[in-house]
């Protein structure tokens, strides 16, 4: 846990504040003309308290704003080691990822992503706590570091998604326990209803696509100039509402083609409203960021949140994620001799989709 300890006062803090009454004092005090009552001497004095109050009032906004920075500088350590940012390529893939966080001040809120280059392949988690900014902070913490272990032990995608769930149930019923030290009982409303949406994927060395769902928006794929929902099922319910069913068998999507891109996202991105209240059209901004070749990720993501930022002027009402990986390897290397590629398996005529 990271802990950030107030700073006490200090004896130098003190002495401006002080200093400043002192002068008030001994004008109060010592200065024949705060003794008299004629207009002149009532504007000075008047001149002088307001010089005095102006100084406290600076003074205290000069120690609240290092106070600021400080806190600032701590959440960005914080941050960095939680959503720590993510290497450029890991195996064969271009990655790059960003986050906006709906609470103002806060760098981090409420949506999580990772990706780790494992024996098994390149594993990739998108995921929203259920709330946003400060709050969610904690839920974030305890998914990240059990899917950074589960994805190098687990040979299996459900192996690393059961993982996530024990994670989670044990993380609110320590926050309850907190909570509530005396009571000793399992975690109730509202704690109960904390759920989170999660998206693992798992890109094998031959571009194979799987993937496990868990009321999560399906990424978008590109390729080409065309722009496509990865899938159409039915996601299974947010982790944290209901148990994982018996038998988990994460679906197939085809193969990761070189050249083409996956863009995951949290919902924040889909729901977002402009002044008007229409909601931002993700598959035409990925659309007009892929006229222009060559597309990087990094392109992608700069394209999105100008257009996110532009969409809501400057203000999203709720945390926003985006990750984008793009396969850079040579056809030469993509598929063993004499086993022709397969695209990602994607339907026809994608319509945007919106999950809680």
């Amino acid at each position: 846990m990271i802990r950030i300890k107030a700073r006490t006062p200090t004896a130098r803090g003190a002495v401006l504040p002080l200093l400043w009454g002192a002068v008030a004092v001994g004008y109060k005090v010592g200065c024949p003309l705060a003794q008299q009552n004629g207009f002149g001497a009532r504007v000075a004095t008047s001149a002088v308290f307001f010089a005095v109050g102006t100084g406290l009032v600076c003074h205290a906004r000069r120690a609240l704003l290092r106070e600021l920075r400080q806190a600032r500088r701590v959440a960005g350590a914080a941050q960095s080691v939680l959503l720590r940012p993510l290497p450029p390529r890991l195996e064969w893939l271009n990655v790059a990822a960003a986050q906006v966080s709906a609470e103002r001040g806060a760098v981090v809120g409420g949506d999580l992503y990772e990706a780790v280059a494992t024996e098994h392949g390149v594993r990739v988690v998108m995921g929203d706590v259920r709330g946003h900014g400060l709050a969610a902070f904690g839920t974030v913490a305890a998914l990240l570091g059990s899917f950074r272990e589960a994805a190098h032990d687990e040979p299996e995608l459900a192996g690393v998604l059961r993982r996530l769930e024990r994670s989670h149930a044990r993380h609110l019923r320590e926050r309850s326990r907190a909570d509530h030290p005396a009571s000793g009982q399992d975690p109730g409303p509202p704690v109960a209803e904390e759920f989170v949406t999660l998206l693992l994927l798992e890109i094998a060395r031959d571009g194979e696509v799987r993937a496990l769902n868990c009321g999560h928006p399906w990424p978008y794929l590109l390729s080409g100039a065309s722009v496509a929902s990865l899938s159409r099922d039915d996601p299974l319910p947010p982790l944290g509402l209901f148990p994982l069913p018996a038998e988990l068998e994460p679906t197939a999507h085809g193969q990761l083609l070189p050249g083409e891109c996956l863009v995951l996202f949290t919902d924040g991105a889909e729901e977002a409203r402009d002044a008007h209240g229409r909601f931002f059209s993700l598959p035409g901004v990925l659309s007009a960021a892929v006229r222009d070749l060559p597309v990087s990720p990094q392109s992608i993501l700069r394209t999105v949140f100008t257009a996110l930022l532009h969409h809501t002027s400057g203000r999203p009402t709720d945390d926003i994620a985006l990750l984008v990986l793009r396969n850079d390897r040579g056809r030469s290397h993509t598929n063993p001799p004499g086993a022709p590629g397969t695209a990602l398996q994607v339907p026809t005529d994608p319509q945007p989709t919106t999950h809680c």
